[in-house]
């Protein structure tokens, strides 16, 4: 059972209410503090103050005063019109981090909402029903508006869910799990979807799956030195202690650990003096990848635990104020950063295919790890395909940050595009793991060329794990079906797990 407060939520803590099912509760210093700051709505509504979002419009409507019996309609005509999104749905695991992102948002009271609403919030957690919300439509300020209303109308019974792996109504979902529908009250509405997480779930999901790639990045770059009788005098620690980088220090410890009884690495000056960029710079590239995932990683378990909705709550209601936590710009730019560091680990990944296969670069293996080159066409096309993935990558990795469209007439004139980053960040993941996956399958085949018994003991054990379910090339066949099984097997191992299998 994980404890939500509003301010300890970390990326461990996610991983284990996404992955592992683990069940949700919420401190009770939490609630207290829910209820302190909706006792303070209640007195504005009550006293008629005249407060953004409780009793006026929103957006370029702040200025149309709403009245009091008109309070409860405002906000559920602020979810349905505002239930615009379009495109294809969030994957279900997004969702769900949704739901628990707005749940942690709003347990710092500041918001005003009911603890009722709250409930309901891990209800749905609990009970698996997962909003079906579309991933196109966000401006990423104010905040993720359109992705959150649709989580919003979860609650209110109405809309879509994904329930026991189908996509259900919400009414029917809500209905077989005993749980009632919720009628918005004052600023309720507002505090649903005045928020970020939508780009920040999205962008958790992005980086639990980028870590787990960047682990197998160094692993199959391992198997890969192994394949091309790679130099592992590049890997020794005294060059990396030089530069000084603690991630570069680590990447070349950890292959270092993967060779460490390899017959199949060199020494400089056996074969050749040096390898190739692409080898002899797997830590310095990939290390600079996880410096970004450290920042990335950072940035997120701040907004996990922040509040970004408008107006917030203080001193017991003496102090409301209007201002603009919902912008999502430390999320965009970290998005961003996050694309680029992940479409590298596919870049230097493709050019180590291209050194596998190419007959002029791959140190005697047969053309394209080809049977019978000319009659077999082997990993030639693989190649291709890693080739039109990372170019892909290329246009997708442009920043979405650096662009901002006005809206509401003007009011809000400046808009982060931060859910397009995450979106766009979680695609090139899921191509570099594609690139990752060819790569694996064509070292796999140089170091079984080279010969299965001079592999060191981790990349042997490795490569009998694969050989369950991916053959050794010995005539051409529909090779996508490989990638597909080595992509989800990439996906589905974490990293843990693969520790254990190479130890």
């Amino acid at each position: 059972m994980l404890i939500l407060d509003g301010e300890s939520l970390n990326l461990e803590g996610m991983k284990k209410l996404l992955y592992e099912k683990e069940r949700l509760t919420v401190s009770v210093h939490s609630l207290k503090k829910v209820e302190e700051s909706r006792k303070a709505v209640e007195k504005i509504v009550a006293e008629s103050k005249i407060v953004y979002g409780i009793n006026t419009g929103f957006g370029k409507f702040s200025d149309v005063l709403i009245e009091k019996k008109d309070v409860e309609t405002l906000q559920c005509n602020l979810i349905q019109s505002h239930a615009c999104g379009v495109g294809e749905p969030f994957p279900e695991v997004v969702s769900r981090a949704m739901l628990i992102l707005r749940t942690n948002a709003l347990l710092k009271g500041y918001s005003g909402v009911r603890p009722l609403l709250i409930q309901k919030l891990v209800d749905l957690v609990n009970a698996d029903i997962h909003p079906v919300v579309p991933q196109q439509g966000s401006l990423g300020a104010s905040g993720d508006l359109a992705p959150l209303a649709h989580l919003a109308l979860t609650l209110m019974g109405e809309g879509e869910v994904f329930y026991k792996k189908e996509r259900v109504s919400a009414a029917n979902a809500l209905e077989q799990e005993r749980i009632t529908p919720i009628s918005l009250t004052a600023k309720e509405g507002l505090a649903l979807i005045n928020g970020t997480q939508a780009m920040t779930a999205m962008g958790v999901v992005a980086h639990l799956e980028a870590e787990n790639i960047a682990y197998h990045a160094d692993l199959i770059s391992a198997v890969t030195m192994e394949g091309l009788r790679g130099i592992i005098d590049a890997f020794d620690a005294d060059i990396h202690l030089a530069r000084g980088y603690q991630e570069q220090i680590d990447v070349a410890e950890r292959i270092r650990h993967y060779l460490r009884d390899s017959r199949l690495t060199t020494k400089q000056g056996e074969l050749r003096v040096q390898d190739a960029y692409s080898i002899r710079c797997i830590p310095q590239v990939h290390g600079a990848t996880w410096q970004t995932l450290g920042y990335v990683k950072d940035k997120l378990e701040i907004e996990m635990n922040a509040a970004t909705d408008n107006p917030l709550i203080f001193n017991e209601g003496e102090k409301v104020i209007s201002g603009g936590n919902f912008h999502g710009q430390p999320i965009a730019l970290a998005m961003d950063f996050l694309k680029v560091a992940i479409a590298e680990i596919a870049n230097i990944s493709e050019r180590r295919v291209e050194r596998l296969v190419n007959p002029q670069l791959n140190d005697d293996l047969p053309p394209f790890l080809s049977p019978s080159p000319g009659l077999e066409s082997g990993a030639m096309i693989m190649q291709y395909t890693a080739a039109s993935l990372v170019s892909e990558n290329k246009t997708l990795a442009h920043p979405a940050s650096v662009d901002s469209i006005p809206s509401s007439a003007n009011q809000e004139d400046h808009v982060s595009m931060g859910t397009i980053a995450s979106r766009h960040a979680y695609q090139i993941i899921t191509n570099t793991r594609k690139v990752l996956a060819i790569e694996a399958i064509c070292a796999l085949e140089a170091a079984e060329y080279r010969g299965i018994q001079r592999m060191a003991s981790s990349t042997h054990t490795f490569l009998k794990h694969v050989r369950d379910f991916i053959k050794p090339i010995m005539k051409d066949r529909i090779f996508s079906k490989d990638i597909q099984s080595m992509e989800n097997w990439l996906k589905e191992t974490s990293n843990h797990r693969n520790a254990v299998l190479l130890q």
